[in-house]
């Protein structure tokens, strides 16, 4: 289709001054970056709207979709003369010494100071995801993990302390949290999502936002919106999630972190809704992110999401075309490398097929961000580690894994590690006699690592590189953990490899043991080499390879199997569940998963991690979560059955709780009044642990179909062996608005339950409190109440 030229004046000379009033730091950035913005060429003004990916391959295996295809030769000192709104991944790229990376860093932006008019440095941004993927950088457990800990307090930590590491050697901007919403489990990007409710979503990433921008680095939300929903769980394919499943399920997360945390960083995803891609669509990316919600800050593309409006969606004649869709839409920024905003944009500028109000718009809020961060200011303080910029001296000077993120790392490790099933008390394991570890993730440093860990993401492609950390595996953990016990180790098999050979030799190993444990799961990768992480989608829910085949040789020894899973994603267990002897499911518990698994399995550490997604029974019946109206359960109308084996929110304790409800709850509240919600939860058995109370709403008749239950606050509240304590939440209708049948959000009168319970399973309620809603009903929109503060009282005296 054709481009029309849009009618424009060629725009003033710009003033030929290049210092002025938007140095000045009393001014106001507003105009500050107007006065600025008026002094630059269109040339100058695009470079600030796009990135540079210096050391980026265009060969061999990427990181990113396409990259190979996607890539252009930069000339770095060509370029910069225009200067440069973002570096992208100086320490991401390849594995460099932290030292000498930050000094590397800190050179190219004095070559980008010097080389342009302005003299402004460009926006330094790397991922973040499971730690500053940087060489040598604390490797923590993958966001599926903070879920798996339902405890944002800790996962607010980890990341102030991410952010912290990754200021200290020049970086401004953090490509994290994920907030998409499990809609299907075969995805391969599970690993990097925190769960399927949307609740327990918003609420983790929400307190990540706050620790990450707390230590002075732009958080970035991503993946705006949709993508979790693709179909057939295939990355990058279409979506077609309804009106309702976007506001209702996919965009809440989105809208509490910018509601809740002010976040300043928004990247559009890669996909198609309803045949519009996000990169496209001004509806999503201005209409309801910033005139909506009030959203201030810099959307950025998802690497080459530009360019994949000509390559992909076919739906932009050329780059320059590209560059007037996404504009248009809200895109701000073009990631990682310049493509369609460079001089294909100048171009279609001058031609008036793009409106430089556009460029302006984009300018004025990578400027004000800029300003934000003190890069317009004359004095621009290098980090304290930059003092000396020799890179041979700064070598070895920079420590990103000290004992203190180590032990944070360890922590949150630890809470993340659900124990689902314990039928026999097999766990905790004695610390003599003889045992057998089998399984290829056993004794494989790997196995703790998600795809966006540094080693598995860059450090693969770099064969003899040392890792870079120390990553303990669960076979030395073990041996570490149990010393007077026996401890042999067969791998079995591979992680999805087809040779059978080392089954038998396992299984007699197994047999003559006292008790087996068997580690199985992912190897995490990057389009289709691994079997979780980007790109690596599966059919079905079965485990990996051979593994389930080495399962069944290990049960049928009759030697008790404990079941150690470290994967990406939920597999399916229906079939064997009856036989193991326990099940320890963690999710890339990061660098200390190992002793942190061990801990589990000895006792040290009492399990308190719940499932952030359910456990399938069967390998079919995807997608399926919890979210399911009355048709999408199990009925007598299908012979199939989605219902899972291990619901979400589930997960069991070494020891056990009493939960008894308070009765003094008004049984009417107004569509807009609140009320305080309490149970008193006592640990009654004889170790300190921890139970998570977890408060969901049942709406029994409702004007649109509803799930069954769905989570609406949550604590996690830890207690000594027969303490007690009160937690309660400040309720307020709000917290089940829906989407009504006039497709606006609603408070609707009439008849609720809510429910405490210990999982989303109906079974798992503990205390329930009957509501009638009373009077009008009521529309609500992003003002409206989106948390359930929970309130966990001091410890009461022990029984």
């Amino acid at each position: 289709m054709a481009i029309q030229p849009v009618p424009q004046a060629r725009p003033a000379d710009p003033p030929s001054a290049v210092d002025g009033p938007w140095r000045d730091t009393s001014l106001t950035p507003e105009a500050r970056v107007a006065d600025l913005a008026a002094r630059m060429t269109p040339e100058e003004k695009a470079a600030q709207l796009y990135g540079i990916w210096v050391g980026a391959d265009a060969e061999g295996d990427g990181v990113a979709p396409h990259q190979n295809d996607m890539v252009d030769p930069v000339d770095f000192e060509a370029i910069t003369t225009r200067g440069l709104g973002q570096l992208t991944r100086p320490f991401g790229t390849a594995p460099v010494d932290p030292g000498v990376g930050a000094v590397s860093l800190a050179r190219a932006q004095a070559r980008i100071v010097e080389a342009g008019r302005f003299g402004i440095p460009a926006i330094a941004h790397e991922e973040c995801l499971a730690g500053f993927t940087a060489w040598g950088a604390t490797a923590y457990p993958v966001p599926l993990a903070w879920g798996a800990a339902w405890d944002p307090e800790l996962v607010a930590e980890v990341a102030h302390r991410i952010g912290e590491d990754m200021r200290s050697v020049g970086i401004h901007q953090g490509l994290a949290p994920v907030l998409d919403v499990v809609r299907d489990l075969r995805w391969g990007r599970v690993e990097e999502t925190i769960g399927e409710d949307p609740y327990l979503v918003g609420t983790i990433a929400t307190a990540y936002v706050k620790g990450l921008e707390s230590a002075g680095v732009i958080a970035t939300l991503k993946h705006f919106a949709g993508y979790s929903a693709s179909a057939g769980a295939r990355n990058l394919a279409p979506v077609r999630a309804g009106a309702r499943e976007m506001a209702d399920v996919i965009l809440p997360p989105f809208e509490m972190a910018v509601r809740e945390a002010g976040v300043r960083s928004v990247m559009h995803s890669y996909a198609e809704i309803d045949g519009v891609p996000v990169a496209a669509d001004p509806a999503l990316l201005t209409g309801l992110l910033r005139d909506t919600w009030g959203f201030t800050g810099t959307v950025v593309a998802d690497y080459f999401g530009i360019g994949f409006l000509e390559t992909l969606h076919k739906v932009a004649t050329g780059r320059g075309d590209a560059a007037r869709l996404a504009l248009t839409a809200g895109v701000d920024v073009e990631l990682p490398t310049v493509r369609s905003y460079g001089d294909a944009l100048v171009e279609a500028v001058r031609e008036g097929a793009v409106a430089e109000e556009l460029v302006d718009r984009a300018l004025h809020r990578v400027l004000l961000q800029k300003c934000e961060l003190g890069l317009l200011d004359r004095d621009r303080p290098l980090p304290a580690v930059l003092a000396d910029a020799d890179p041979d001296q700064a070598r070895g000077t920079v420590d990103l894994d000290p004992p203190r993120n180590r032990a944070l790392a360890r922590l949150l490790a630890e809470r993340s590690c659900v124990l689902l099933a314990n039928p026999e008390d097999a766990l905790p394991l004695g610390g003599t006699g003889r045992m057998a570890v089998v399984g290829p993730r056993a004794d494989d440093p790997f196995a703790m690592l998600g795809c966006y860990s540094f080693p598995s993401h860059v450090g693969v492609q770099h064969p003899g590189t040392p890792m870079g950390i120390a990553v303990p595996t669960v076979l030395e953990a073990l041996r570490e953990e149990f010393p007077g016990a026996d401890i042999d180790y067969a791998q079995g098999c591979d992680v999805d490899g087809t040779d059978d050979e080392g089954i038998g030799a396992a299984a007699a190993l197994a047999a003559g043991a006292d008790v087996c444990v068997a580690v199985l799961g992912d190897r995490a990768g990057l389009f289709g080499r691994g079997t979780s992480g980007e790109g690596c989608d599966v059919e079905d829910l079965a485990l990996p390879g051979l593994q389930g085949e080495l399962l069944d040789a290990l049960l049928a020894t009759g030697t008790p199997v404990v079941l150690v899973l470290l994967t990406g994603r939920t597999y399916a267990l229906g079939s064997r569940a009856d036989r193991l002897a326990g099940c320890v499911q963690a999710f890339f518990p990061g660098e200390e998963g190992g002793p942190a698994l061990a801990g589990v399995l000895s006792g040290r550490v009492n399990p308190s991690g719940r499932l952030p997604v359910g456990v399938p029974n069967g390998t079919g019946g995807q997608p399926w979560t919890y979210l399911q109206p009355p048709l999408g359960r199990t009925s007598g109308v299908s012979n199939l059955d989605p219902t899972p084996l291990y619901p979400f929110g589930h997960g069991l304790s070494y020891t056990s709780f009493a939960w008894e409800g308070e009765g003094d709850v008004p049984s009417e509240l107004g569509t807009d009044e609140e009320t305080d919600l309490a149970v008193t939860v006592r640990n009654t058995g004889d170790r300190d642990g921890a139970e998570v109370v977890q408060l969901y709403a049942h709406d029994p008749v409702a004007q649109t179909t509803r799930p069954e239950a769905r989570l609406i606050g949550y604590a996690r509240v830890p207690l000594a062996a027969g303490e007690s304590r009160r937690v309660s939440f400040r309720f307020h209708p709000d917290l089940v608005s829906f989407t009504g049948a006039a497709g606006h959000r609603i408070v609707e009168p009439g008849d609720l339950e809510l429910r405490f319970a210990t999982s989303s399973d109906v079974a798992d309620v503990k205390h329930t409190v009957r509501l009638r809603l009373t009077g009008r009903e009521r529309t609500v929109d992003h003002r409206r109440r989106m948390v359930c503060v929970p309130s966990v009282d001091a410890p009461l005296a022990r029984t």
